[in-house]
């Protein structure tokens, strides 16, 4: 086999479940890929070398795909990494632009929001907070997030004012000029959502996840349970229309109850999936990579 893609990951993340399933996946379908760490690469611009990228100080051949597995983690430099493929020509799997769109949860909630599309009540804080202006356009509970994040951190619940207060003097210890928002509570979906995976607006597994204590977010990396379940024409309409909207090739779409429907929670551009194929049996990890290859063309494989 010739190498043929690029897994770009932190090498942090090269012994974690979804790089080994994609690897695992390449290989069954005679797909050579190497996973390289984003902060490895060097950016030399210029206009006669554009057939070879650095990496680790050496000179390297163009792989014939990147793809991106770098989500909220998304610096500026690995964003400027991508971006240099791209402009390289190099197909990437989820765009920088659409990794940008959902690492601001505030810009996604904007997009889904323009395409008519059901999210909670969502306000931007500014400096000097107004309490007052927050509860009366959003009310309490809520939810407090910061503007990126994932696997439920920086995600909070303020049951009232005095919380919501505590919450704000905890933040501007930490630092002062900080960036979050506030969301309305959806009370029915206390302790569980609905986690949904997309690949090329085809819904591809979807699972519902529940706390197993008291925690009002239900993330299986904070130790809830999964389960499968049936996907309706409201589920996968939300989930498929919020991907095109945000122009991603693969996403997680998070979906909460309400009121014997749903409304989209967030999108994630690079979702975990190992609690999918666990709880539903789904193969994942294939489905991704049957995508890449429809993608980027049989003739370069």
């Amino acid at each position: 086999m010739n190498r043929f893609g690029w897994i770009l990951v932190k090498d942090k993340f090269w012994d974690a479940y979804e790089t080994n399933r994609l690897i695992e996946e390449f290989q069954k379908q005679d797909i050579d890929v190497q996973l390289v760490d984003p902060n490895t690469v060097d950016i030399f611009v210029n206009k006669d070398n554009k057939k070879s990228i650095v990496v680790n100080g050496e000179s390297s051949d163009l792989p014939n795909f990147v793809f991106p597995r770098t989500g909220s983690g998304t610096t500026y430099y690995i964003k400027a990494v991508i971006r240099h493929f791209e402009r390289l020509g190099v197909p990437i799997i989820n765009s920088s632009d659409a990794i940008d769109n959902v690492k601001d949860k505030l810009y996604s909630h904007q997009i889904l929001a323009e395409s008519n599309l059901d999210i909670p009540n969502t306000m931007l804080l500014k400096h000097p907070i107004d309490i007052g202006f927050v509860e009366a356009y959003i009310g309490f509970p809520a939810i407090v997030k910061t503007i990126s994040g994932s696997y439920g951190r920086g995600v909070f619940l303020a049951e009232n004012k005095k919380q919501f207060k505590q919450l704000l003097t905890m933040a501007e210890l930490t630092k002062p000029k900080y960036n979050i928002i506030v969301q309305e509570f959806i009370k029915d979906t206390w302790g569980k959502d609905l986690r949904v995976l997309v690949v090329n607006n085809k819904v591809v597994g979807c699972m519902m996840r529940q706390a197993q204590d008291d925690d009002f977010r239900a993330n299986i990396t904070r130790g809830g349970q999964g389960f499968p379940y049936e996907v309706n024409e409201q589920i996968e309409w939300l989930s498929v229309e919020s991907s095109k909207a945000l122009n991603l090739d693969i996403s997680g779409v998070d979906l909460l109850f309400d009121n014997g429907g749903y409304k989209i929670c967030e999108v994630n551009s690079n979702p975990g999936f190992e609690g999918m194929e666990k709880f539903t049996g789904k193969n994942i990890a294939g489905e991704i990579v049957s995508f890449i290859k429809l993608k980027v063309g049989k003739q370069n494989v």
